[in-house]
Order: structure tokens, then C-alpha cells, then sequence
């Protein structure tokens, strides 16, 4: 009875029509679009593909079973494509076979009722067993969309954990960086991966100032300190706040309530206690540090020191909250001082100051593809109790450590420091990581000056001022591929010998280890050569550095393979917008065609920093990979006098800016697909574990869902791991764990540093783009893990919290 050859009915029929014109609407979009993408020089298969599916969905719709079998020859051939172009690796493969499995399930469920149009035996059971079969796979593929796919998979066995670091308990999180390494470990181990997934918050403290943004706006990015007791926040208005450590309770507020047009945030705060004994550089030859020396019952014995988003250094009694009346004028010194023009936003500050003994030391941000006439980016130190200058670093005239004469400003438009530095006390020294000259794209008109100190690693005597040495990352730098944090000082193994070097990312996706006291590389770096772009007067460089003996984190080259989308559909959009740019590799030089920057300037590795386990000797790195594309825009000489707003629009795909004082607009924006997508192949955002023994990636795993963003901006609330860009640094501590918050879900995450293995998680009320910390309280003896969420880059839901964990 099941063969019965008589002839289907009417839904039947239409079914078969729907169908058909699915599949040719479908053939259409491959056809048009293929033929583009072989005209690009791009890959035959979507004409191929597209031409023979218009004839099979033609014949499906006319009852034909043949239409069936093409759609099958399609289906076959499109598998060995794709294994042929991706291999085996998850995401790629998925993106090319899932959708078109979907509907060889359809056709081939449909197979037997063309047999019966057509008069024949419908062969049921060979047609379900096949769409049952295909039915499994296109399970199994969306149900690996649910797995993490680690790009390196840990292999070996996860040591045991190492025991408490002597004194650890004791130890304070004083400095942006937990201490003087800069290194965001902890040597606590009262949490550990053992019980991790028993941590319950704590408490919960609300600040009152809630970071609302467009992408410019406010955003809390704060790491807070704990000194105590007490643990100190500093909000994205530079307000700043103490809390009991145990309780979240508010000891006192202070009300600075800096204000900014955009970029609104603090990062964090320095700390100085006058009663600590004053290190000495232990390292001969070093200069020393100047005594700092109130008396016995003044106030602001213990302070915190606030450079604010309007360019000011606040120095507040740790104990009241008050302002320190010694310090500067009423407690704060002007930082605009010297700048001459730099009205808001052209001069920023957004990390946290440095303490480098008894000197207070700050850069600043100038704001990018502005105009050529720019607040200098100089780097100055304060006395910690008088805030009187001691020095100042112009990269400008770096000879001259005195402030500008009456009428006259530290040279203008130089490279800056934005992205906060590090001090070793054992040499007294401060590494600054600086950023380009204004404008970022245009270097025309750099001088000498700004080509030897843009996108290098400095080190300055932090007594001073004057420079040690100094390293270069990037040359002419075009890509606004700034050093975007400050290094991590470590012990780093040569030859069986551990030499003091400092480490640190890029947003080029590079990671430089420096010896401390030279400046000179400990890992291989290449000089590349790289082409020029068509920029008249441009002075390229025709060689970049690459520290190929480190692993690179997310700058792969590019190539039409490499391309994704959540559909084959937006994948081919993105394919034809490849071969449509110009794109030579990592560094792309912009010119008036269309380029593509991969990683763009938005990293890469960012501020976040790195973690560093010195027990095992591994570093963590979290980046994002987002490539960037861009245009410089030929501007009519009366355009050319408008300067652009100093926001990161730019960079977040917000359209073209002029740049004052030069012949161009720079139009930049995200790479990504139809659907608002990342074009090139998941994951967009990672963690990695790197051996400093063996100088090779551990394991590195997705981080971050798209369960609170999506194509379009819709929120899919869906927990597939696909890996999200990430802002924000992270935790690591002797328990085991490696804790991050910075991605684009609402989550604080904790995850096995031995083997890259989510252990535990926590949802967030928002997103966070803080860095966690840890302690242990003096007083309950219990450890916490904290950290502040006041939204993710990408959503709109913003809010003010600080959050404690801890185990029950």
C-alpha cells in the first residue's frame, strides 16, 4: 500500500512549488553573486553551485525527479569543496554545510512524492533513510554550535596546583596591576579549581553612576584596589569610593564628577603610603629615589591619587576622602599646563597614574584623526606629597625636563601615552608603552622625533625623566597600532637562565618580551617587508617588526577561505568584499582605495593587559579579531579645515572624518558581514595560554557567547560559544583559575589555567568591561573576587554594580 502510484494532491503540489522556488530564489543569489566574485578572481564553486541548483529547483517546481538528484550532485560536490577548502575545523565547516543540508533533508524528504508526479515507485524508504541520515548531521552540526571549538586544544596532563604564596594573604591588590610586576596574579588559593563552582556573590554595591554610551560615551573599565580593609573604585565620572572589603559597605564618597564630551571612564587608581618603608633600587648604577617624608599625625598620610577624563591629577586621603590640601592646589594639579590648545576631547586621561617610588607619573590620550595640530603627548612626574613637577618627558625635546616657558607649550601633536605604565623599583625605572603621532593615518607630517618614539616601548629613569631606552614595534605607524598596554615585568627563562625582561601585547597581535635593562628583544623579531601604499609624500616604511618567536594571537593572513558568515549567503557578501579591497597581510597600508586592516586598530590585544603565573611561567592573553577597513578620501581644501570630533567612532564604524591640516578624510569601519557579523572565521575573541619555557601556546579557547548580541544587533540569547571580542583584562591566581569578565555576554567567567576548561560562571546584571581582582581580607580571612559591571561595548544595557564573590 505504501507504493501506490497514485498521484499526490494538492498540498503536495504546492509544497513542491515552495520548494522549488526556494531553491531557485536561493540559485539566484549564488548565481549573481558568484559571477561577481569570479570576475574578483574569487572562487568558482557559488556560479557553479548556483547555475545547478537553478536548474534543479526549475525542475523540482515542474514535478521533475531529476531535480532531486542535481540538488544531491550539489550537495556531494559541495562537501568535498568544502573539507577541500577548511578541512575539519568547526566553525568554517559548519558555515558552508549546514544551511545547504537543511535542505538536502528537504529535498530528499520530498524525493518520493516527485517520483509519484512523475508516475513512479516513490522509494520511500531508500529517500527517508537519507534524509534521516542528513537529518542527524544538520542535528549534529547545530548542536556543535553549543560546543567550544578550542583553535589549540590542550594536550598532556594539568598540573596540581602549586601551594599558597608565602605572604600572599597579606598582600594588597595597591596597584592597577595587583603590584609592581603588573602581573594580575594573586598567590591565593582559598579559591581553586577544586571548588570554584561553589562561589556564590558576596555582596553587591551600586555606584550611582551609571556609564551610559553610543560607543563614545561612558563605560566603566575599572580594576579597583584594595588596601586593607578596604577596597577603593574609582567610576566612570572619576568619582572615587571606599567600601568595606567584607561587606561592600560604603565607608566614604568622593565627588569628583570629571566630565568629558566622549570617552568618558577611569580605569584605575594609584596608591602611596608615607609610612612604608621607601625601596631603594637594588640594581648599581640606578638613581635614587627621593625621601617623601610628612609628619606623624598629618593627614593624607595614606593617599589615592585620580587622573581625570578633564585632564587633572587628584591626590584624596585614603582614610576620609578628602582632598589632600598639600598636594597641588587644594589637591589637584592641572594637567593642561604647558598643553596650550587642548579643549575637550583632545586631551585625555583614561589609565590609572603610575607610582614610581615617590613620583607620580601620567601620560595622557590625544585623540585620534583630529587634526594636525594636537596637544603633545608628554609624559610628566609629580612629587607624591607637594605635587610639584620633577620632570617632564616631551617626545617632542626630550632633553628638556623643565616645563614650558611662559608662552610657549610642550611640542604638539607628539606621540602619548595612553595606556598607562609600569615601574621596577629595583632600577627605578618607568616602561611607557606610547602611541602614534596625530593624525594616526597620516604621516606626512611626523617629524624625526615622532618616528623614534611612536609605537615604542620606553624606559625612563623615574627620578629624572631621562629616557634609558627605548624599542619600536611599529615604524610610520598607520594603523593606529598604538602599544596598548602596560608591560608585565617577569623572569623570563634563556639558556637556562632566568633574565628580568618585560612582557607585553599589541593590537598587531604581537607579543614582545624585552630585556628590562636594555631594551633589546629575548625572543625572535624579523624585520618584514611590506608594500607602500599610494599616498603622495607618505614616507612608508618598507620593513615592519614581527616577534615571530613568540606566538602571534589572531594575525593570521587573510584569505578568501577565511571568509564566514552565519549563512552561505552572508559568507559570499563577504567574500566579494575581500576580493574587492586591497589587503597585502598585517600591515595594509591605508591609501584612497579601499584596504583592509587585519587585526584592525581596535585590537588584536588591548588595554586589558596580560596575566602572568610566575609558578608555571605562562602567560594569558586575551584579544579580539576584528578586521578594520579603510579609505582616505581626497577633501576639497575648504573640508580640509574641518577637524573631526576625537571619538572612536571611527574605529566603531560610525563613517569618514576629516582630518584637519591634511588633504584627507579617513573613512574607517568593522569588516563585517550583511549581518553585522565578523567576516573572517570565528573565533572573535580568544584566551591563550602561553609556555614562556617553550615559547608555544599551551591551549586557547573561545571566550565570550552571543547569548546578549547577534547578527543585526539582535540579541540572539542563545549560549553558543563562538568566542566575542574582548575588553577587558584578566585574573589569574595560585588556585588554579584564570578569571575574565571583559567579553560581550554578561558573564564573569573562571576557567582551568592548566588546561583551558570553563569551570565556573557567573551571570552579570550587565555586561563588564572591568578587569577582576582578588584578596583576602585582614579581617574575615576570606577570599574574594571582585569585579565592577557597568556594560558591554556592544549593548545597550548599562549599569553601576560592583560585584564580590566568595565561597559559602
Amino acid at each position: 500500500m505504501s507504493d501506490r502510484l497514485d498521484r499526490p494532491g494538492f498540498l503536495a503540489g504546492l509544497w513542491l512549488t515552495v520548494l522549488g522556488i526556494v531553491l531557485i530564489a536561493a540559485a539566484l543569489f549564488f548565481t549573481i553573486g558568484g559571477a561577481r566574485l569570479l570576475m574578483l578572481g574569487g572562487s568558482a564553486y557559488f556560479l557553479v553551485a548556483g547555475l545547478a541548483l537553478l536548474a534543479s529547483g526549475g525542475l523540482i517546481v515542474a514535478r521533475r525527479p531529476v531535480g532531486a538528484l542535481i540538488f544531491g550532485l550539489v550537495y556531494v560536490a559541495t562537501v568535498v569543496w568544502a573539507v577541500w577548502e577548511v578541512g575539519f575545523t568547526f566553525w568554517p565547516l559548519n558555515s558552508r554545510l549546514l544551511a545547504i543540508t537543511v535542505g538536502a533533508v528537504a529535498v530528499a524528504f520530498s524525493y518520493p512524492l516527485l517520483r509519484r508526479f512523475s508516475g513512479r515507485t516513490p522509494l520511500r524508504a531508500p529517500s527517508l533513510a537519507i534524509a534521516g541520515v542528513l537529518a542527524v548531521g544538520a542535528v549534529a552540526g547545530f548542536a556543535g554550535m553549543f560546543v567550544p571549538h578550542a583553535p589549540v586544544a590542550f594536550k598532556g596532563v594539568v598540573p596540581a596546583l602549586f601551594p599558597e604564596v608565602q605572604g600572599a594573604a597579606a598582600s594588597n591588590w595597591s596597584v592597577y596591576g595587583h603590584d609592581a610586576t603588573n602581573s594580575r596574579f594573586v598567590g591565593l588559593n582559598q579559591i581553586n579549581r577544586d571548588n570554584v563552582d561553589q562561589l556564590k556573590v558576596a555582596w553587591t554595591y551600586r555606584t550611582g553612576d551609571v556609564a551610559v554610551s553610543d560607543g563614545n560615551g561612558a563605560e566603566d573599565q575599572n580594576t579597583p584596589l584594595q588596601i586593607g580593609d578596604t577596597l577603593y573604585v574609582c567610576t566612570p565620572h572619576n568619582n572615587v569610593i571606599a567600601l568595606n572589603a567584607d561587606t561592600g559597605r560604603e565607608k566614604w564618597k568622593t565627588m569628583i564628577n570629571a566630565k568629558s564630551s566622549i570617552w568618558q571612564r577611569c580605569r584605575g587608581l594609584a596608591y602611596f603610603d608615607a609610612a612604608a618603608p621607601l625601596q631603594q633600587p637594588a640594581i648599581p648604577g640606578a638613581t635614587a629615589i627621593p625621601a617623601a617624608v610628612l609628619p606623624q599625625g598629618a593627614p593624607c598620610r595614606r593617599r589615592l591619587f585620580v587622573n581625570t577624563i578633564d585632564a587633572r591629577l587628584i591626590a584624596i586621603d585614603a582614610d576620609t576622602g578628602g582632598l589632600c590640601a598639600d598636594f597641588g592646589v587644594a589637591g589637584v594639579v592641572d594637567l593642561k599646563a604647558g598643553m596650550g590648545a587642548a579643549p575637550d576631547p583632545q586631551y585625555q586621561l583614561t589609565s590609572a597614574p603610575t607610582l614610581a617610588g615617590t613620583t607620580v607619573v601620567v601620560g595622557g590620550r590625544v585623540a585620534d584623526n583630529v587634526q594636525v595640530d594636537m596637544p603633545g603627548g608628554v609624559l610628566r612626574g609629580f612629587d607624591v606629597i607637594t605635587g610639584q613637577m620633577r620632570w617632564a618627558f616631551d617626545p617632542g625635546n626630550p632633553q628638556d625636563k623643565a616645563a614650558p616657558a611662559a608662552g610657549k607649550t610642550y611640542v604638539r601633536s607628539t606621540p602619548n601615552n595612553w595606556a598607562g605604565m609600569t615601574y621596577d623599583a629595583a632600577s627605578n625605572t618607568v616602561f611607557a608603552p606610547m602611541g602614534s603621532s596625530s593624525v594616526d593615518v597620516y604621516g606626512v607630517p611626523r617629524t624625526a622625533m615622532d618616528h623614534r618614539y611612536g609605537a615604542a616601548m620606553l624606559a625612563i629613569d623615574a627620578t629624572t625623566g631621562q629616557e634609558k631606552w627605548r624599542y619600536q614595534t611599529v615604524h610610520n605607524d598607520l594603523w593606529d597600532f598604538d602599544i596598548p598596554m602596560a608591560p608585565t615585568l617577569v623572569s623570563f627563562p634563556v639558556n637556562g637562565a632566568n633574565v628580568p625582561a618585560l612582557v607585553f601585547g599589541t593590537k598587531a597581535g604581537q607579543i614582545y618580551v624585552l630585556d628590562r635593562a636594555t631594551g633589546r628583544p629575548l625572543t625572535q623579531v624579523i624585520e618584514q617587508p611590506v608594500k607602500a601604499a599610494n599616498i603622495p609624500g607618505e614616507p612608508y616604511s618598507r620593513t615592519q617588526p614581527r616577534s615571530v618567536g613568540m606566538p602571534q594571537i589572531g594575525a593570521q593572513t587573510l584569505k578568501e577561505a577565511d571568509m564566514w558568515g552565519a549563512t552561505p549567503f552572508d559568507q559570499l557578501l563577504c567574500r566579494i568584499a575581500f576580493k574587492t579591497m586591497r589587503y597585502d597581510g598585517l600591515y595594509t597600508a591605508p591609501g584612497t582605495d579601499l584596504s583592509l586592516s587585519f587585526p584592525g586598530s581596535l585590537g588584536g590585544m588591548n588595554w586589558g593587559g596580560l596575566s602572568v603565573d610566575p609558578n608555571s611561567q605562562t602567560i594569558y592573553a586575551n584579544d579580539m579579531r576584528l578586521g578594520l577597513w579603510s579609505q582616505m578620501i581626497p577633501q576639497a581644501p575648504q573640508t580640509a579645515g574641518q577637524a573631526g570630533s576625537g571619538g572612536e567612532a571611527v574605529n566603531a564604524g560610525m563613517g569618514a572624518v576629516p582630518m584637519k591640516g591634511t588633504p584627507y578624510a579617513v573613512n574607517k569601519n568593522r569588516f563585517l558581514s550583511a549581518l553585522g557579523i565578523p567576516c573572517q572565521s570565528p573565533p572573535f575573541g580568544t584566551l591563550t595560554a602561553i609556555d614562556m619555557k617553550t615559547r608555544a601556546i599551551k591551549w586557547q579557547v573561545p571566550v565570550g557567547t552571543v547569548q546578549d548580541t547577534g547578527p543585526m544587533g539582535i540579541r540572539m540569547g542563545l549560549p553558543i560559544p563562538v568566542g566575542m571580542p574582548t575588553l577587558g583584562g584578566t585574573l589569574t591566581t595560585q588556585g588554579g583559575l584564570v578569571f575574565i569578565a571583559g567579553t560581550q555576554d554578561f558573564y564573569l567567567r573562571a576557567f582551568n589555567s592548566g588546561d583551558g576548561k570553563e569551570v565556573w560562571k557567573a551571570r552579570l546584571p550587565v555586561g563588564s568591561q572591568g578587569g577582576p581582582m582578588s584578596y583576602r581580607s585582614p579581617v574575615s580571612g576570606k577570599q574574594y573576587v571582585v569585579v565592577t559591571a557597568g556594560g558591554a561595548r556592544q549593548s545597550s544595557d548599562r549599569g553601576d554594580y560592583v560585584i564580590a564573590y566568595r565561597l559559602p
